[in-house]
């Protein structure tokens, strides 16, 4: 029926080639192949070969897609999709790229390192989602879609994992019918790994060690074939170490991944991280040509994060010391109409959606050996709402190869915000300072529409072509140089996106081969303009920026024979900003660049069923990712924040069929195995400061099912 979910693959015989894969991208279940979107998807199989369980896990699988970690907390996550995304971690701003959870959207950056437990799929969304996923999808979106509850049959999965670093990892889930209508699946995983760079000061032993655990509710019930009600819990704690930030020159030049920190590094402490959160989702079948749906979500952050920049890097004093504590509790509630009218000829999605946010962050800073300490208390108050729809209509002419979507989403923000400044001298009493409380109060609205011609230009061959609007809310930026500057805070940013793709498979569904080209245009984007050259932490948002971010994106899929399968996906990008104001009205544009934003991507990966043996069925896969250099700073005045070009190589080994033990399955994998040394990040403390990606790091996992 229309609308109903799906699952992740609809397996066609070994002998057809390529299995086709089902997405819910536009709110509906449809073909991969049919969805004229930029997208890509990973089923269980691929999450479990490539070891993706959360986020930041994709990092490098997906091109056009950059997540680096915030100096502060290594699970609080940048997330920049085709040139777009925030580079701040403030309570008071939201990101570019929208992230979701079983359709639920989860509005702060902090925490989003969080573990899944049970993962059916993630689909990734690239370019702007204005019309069906609103606000602050300027980039593109990532959903995150869980495995349902099964009315069915027991179940059970469960994996352990044992690495270096000492790395350790239990996962398991187990699905529980209770009856014919009821069902439940229970998930839960443990992570524990060392970090690489030891400390060689006071605190916590090591600097960038995991300390994760996830856990899962999720009941069913379904008392016909046309109703269904799934609620659901998760919560995720973190309490990972702070990552190692090391002194580091400008490029060219690079330096050495450390060992050991600062013997200087004075209570270095965890930081301490819970994100949870409530969903509950009904579903009717109203007819064959009606799908009613309702996605209710409540999520809870508290997150706590601290760091010691550069400890040693220029006498026995860290260049600056910080800790925040953010709390956020946001409501969200989504009305969906998912039909089809005209014997199909017409396909809709229309719905309302409502978003309540309030939270609150404190934080502390000073840079030693000064003994004034700064307070700010920063709270928000969001309210969003929305209606939109979208409409395919396929004409009988032309054999009903010709599909014309249009799109609408009307939007009404209201973003409140408060701001506290308060110092503190000698370790004496916390005082205000003058003049530095901030309130403020502003609303927005908008519509993005999108339009979209796609046609069937032979069997396997779709083409399309789209123009899309997207937006990103206002906001308010805690380190503006004046409380007057907090109170006027910005205005959205927009871009119109103008895309055209190919989706096609070829030689007998042996070579599916998918290519999209896009222009993007924006107006009024938020641009950090340092105000006081002296204080890299004094900074004004503007809407001041107009920008042109061109690209071509390509995936390739080839299986030649049953056993053998090669992906190649590919990115290249070329952003620009074509003007930016200053306060003075001054276009400064030839002083900034796109960060995240390397001009190529690219993702192979290899797979190969070996014969069948004795022991068993042998699978190997090999992938490398790689990118070009990229910046990390906005404004080359800083010097050339640049991080140079790498590759990665990773491969996995696994036997399955093992005789006498049915669901078992025996892996060896490693990751980065020629111990390349490169950054994840490098940016200004006051000196340039780097934050390594792992070392080689290798394993073994053990997989039951049944």
């Amino acid at each position: 029926m229309t609308g109903t979910a799906m699952p992740v693959l609809a397996q066609t015989a070994a002998n057809e080639g390529i299995a086709d894969i089902v997405v819910t991208a536009q709110k509906r279940a449809e073909s991969l192949q049919d969805t004229p979107i930029s997208i890509a998807a990973f089923s269980a199989q691929d999450l479990e070969t490539k070891g993706i369980s959360g986020l930041t896990d994709l990092r490098a699988n997906v091109p056009a897609l950059q997540l680096t970690p915030f100096p502060n907390n290594a699970a609080t996550t940048q997330i920049f999709m085709r040139g777009v995304g925030l580079s701040d971690d403030q309570i008071t701003q939201d990101g570019g790229v929208a992230v979701y959870m079983d359709g639920v959207y989860v509005a702060r950056s902090q925490g989003l390192a969080m573990e899944v437990a049970d993962l059916e799929r993630i689909e990734v969304l690239r370019g702007p989602q204005g019309t069906l996923y609103g606000r602050n999808a300027t980039g593109g979106a990532i959903n995150f879609i869980t495995r349902k509850p099964d009315t069915g049959a027991f179940g059970f999965k469960g994996q352990a994992t044992f690495g270096n670093y000492a790395n350790r990892r239990f996962k398991g889930a187990v699905n529980i019918p209770l009856g014919d209508t009821f069902a439940a699946r229970l998930s839960y995983v443990n992570q524990q790994q060392h970090g690489f760079i030891r400390n060689a000061g006071t605190g916590v032993s090591r600097w960038g060690d995991k300390d994760r655990q996830a856990m899962r509710a999720d009941v069913l019930w379904q008392p016909s074939a046309d109703f269904s009600l799934r609620y659901s819990y998760d919560r995720t704690d973190i309490g990972d170490t702070p990552a190692y930030v090391a002194l580091s020159p400008l490029f060219p030049g690079k330096a050495e991944r450390p060992r050991a920190g600062s013997a200087f590094v004075r209570d270095l402490l965890r930081n301490d991280i819970v994100s949870q959160g409530h969903g509950l989702i009904a579903e009717w079948n109203a007819s064959d040509a009606l799908t009613v749906r309702s996605i209710t979500g409540y999520r809870k952050l508290d997150n706590f994060q601290n760091q010691d920049y550069l400890a040693g890097a220029n006498g026995p004093d860290p260049l600056q010391k910080n800790s925040s504590r953010a709390k956020q509790d946001q409501w969200s509630q989504e009305l969906q109409l998912v039909g089809d009218l005209l014997d199909g000829g017409l396909k809709y999605v229309a719905g309302f959606y409502y978003f309540k946010e309030d939270g609150s962050n404190v934080s502390n800073s000073y840079s030693p050996p000064t003994l004034t300490r700064t307070f700010n208390t920063a709270t928000i108050g969001n309210r969003s709402y929305a209606l939109f729809g979208q409409a395919t209509f396929t004409p009988d002419w032309l054999d009903r190869r010709l599909h014309l979507t249009v799109g609408l989403r009307q939007s009404w923000d209201k973003r409140e915000a408060t701001l506290s400044r308060q110092t503190q001298v000698n370790g004496g009493p916390i005082t205000d300072v003058p003049g530095g409380i901030g309130d403020g109060s502003r609303k927005f609205k908008d519509f993005s529409p999108s339009f979209v011609l796609a046609f069937d230009a032979a069997p396997g061959i779709n083409l399309y072509a789209k123009a899309v609007k997207g937006y990103k809310s206002g906001g308010y930026n805690i380190r503006a140089s004046s409380i007057p500057r907090f109170n006027q805070g910005f205005g959205p940013e927009t871009l119109w996106s103008y895309e055209a793709g190919l989706k096609s498979q070829w030689l007998d569904n042996r070579l599916r081969f998918n290519a999209a080209a896009f222009l993007s245009k924006y107006d009024d984007i938020q641009v950090n303009v340092q105000s006081d050259p002296n204080n890299i932490r004094i900074t004004d948002v503007l809407n001041a920026g107009k920008a042109t971010v061109k690209g071509v994106e390509m995936d390739l899929t080839l299986a030649p024979v049953r056993e053998l399968r090669l992906t190649a996906n590919y990115s290249y990008l070329k952003p620009r900003y074509d003007e930016i104001r200053d306060v003075n009205g001054t276009d400064i544009s030839a002083n900034y660049r796109f960060t995240n934003a390397p001009a190529h991507t690219l993702a192979l990966d290899l797979t190969y069923d070996l014969p069948p043996m004795p022991v068993g069925t042998l699978t190997a896969n090999i992938n490398y990712t790689a990118q070009s250099d990229k910046y990390t700073n906005s404004t080359v005045s800083s010097g050339r924040y640049i991080i140079a070009d790498y590759g990665l190589l990773n491969a996995r080994l696994t036997l399955a069929d093992i005789p006498g033990v049915k669901g078992v399955r025996l892996s060896l994998w490693g990751r980065n195995l020629t111990d390349k040394e490169y950054y994840l990040m490098q940016f200004n403390i006051g000196r340039p400061g780097a934050i390594f990606g792992e070392p080689r790091t290798y394993g073994v996992d053990l997989n039951v099912e049944f």
